[in-house]
């Protein structure tokens, strides 16, 4: 049985040929044979220890070859050559070089092709007859479920945003009385490099439209006064307070004021 062994050059006869031709940089329409058929055969020389049946398919073509120029090297005829026409004992293997190359470069397109392919992986198609076969279903109220529903829904949406504006209350909420108190004692320091000793307690308010804010800078301070950080004089009843520096320095330890129960 005979097989195919791909050399470490040549696949075959006509893939030597083909190498030989290009690379002695002839025209495939005008090849010459004798020095074609000299290369040729000295590369079957070399084939000794070639299987048989690949051996005979090069031999098989070199004979082509040497019949070939064994015809080349007849003698023409002095005769006109309209009168006489003798066909190119070339002709057909031209014609089988160039239809083996074509076969070579489908073949190698066919190989990108699927070198190409195998980088690509398809998803298995699914059965999806279970969505497809069940129709669609719609939404049957009359008017008055439908106002029911509508309803239900605009109260959920009042829940939702009451929740959300509670949290955001408690986020606003994280301000504490200390922190408060630093900002306090920050302000007065800036404000006595420009000989401001006395401030309103409107000024110690970061935001005045929010209630938080001014009830926790109340609270800080009446802790401060409570200290004896500050001292504040209200000189008419509801009238403007004013802040200024107590007795205690802002970076003395702060001590608890005894009260009349104790």
């Amino acid at each position: 049985m005979s097989y195919k062994v791909k050399l470490p050059t040549f696949e075959g006869p006509f893939d030597l040929l083909v190498y030989l031709i290009e690379d002695a940089q002839m025209s495939i329409y005008d090849i010459q044979v004798s020095t074609i058929t000299s290369q040729y055969l000295d590369y079957i020389d070399s084939m000794n220890e070639m299987n048989f049946n690949l051996s005979s398919e090069f031999m098989l073509l070199a004979a082509e070859l040497i019949e070939i120029k064994s015809k080349m090297m007849l003698p023409k005829s002095d005769l006109d050559s309209d009168l006489l026409k003798v066909e190119d004992p070339r002709s057909d293997l031209v014609e089988r070089l160039l239809a083996y190359k074509r076969c070579k470069h489908y073949s190698q397109l066919l190989k990108e092709c699927q070198e190409d392919m195998e980088g690509v992986f398809e998803k298995p198609q699914e059965d999806i007859s279970c969505y497809l076969d069940n129709p669609d279903e719609y939404l049957s109220l009359d008017l008055k479920e439908f106002a029911k529903a509508f309803s239900l829904f605009l109260h959920k949406k009042q829940k939702i945003e009451e929740t959300a504006r509670h949290y955001t209350m408690v986020e606003r909420e994280r301000e504490t009385m200390e922190n408060r108190m630093a900002y306090i004692r920050n302000f007065f320091e800036r404000e006595e490099k420009s000989g401001n000793y006395e401030i309103d307690i409107r000024d110690l308010i970061p935001n005045a439209h929010d209630r938080f804010d001014v009830v926790v800078t109340f609270v800080s301070v009446l802790q401060m006064m409570r200290y004896r950080y500050l001292d504040a004089t209200q000189r008419v009843t509801y009238g403007e307070i004013t802040v200024k520096k107590g007795k205690k320095a802002f970076d003395e330890p702060p001590m608890e004021v005894a009260t009349d129960d104790q």
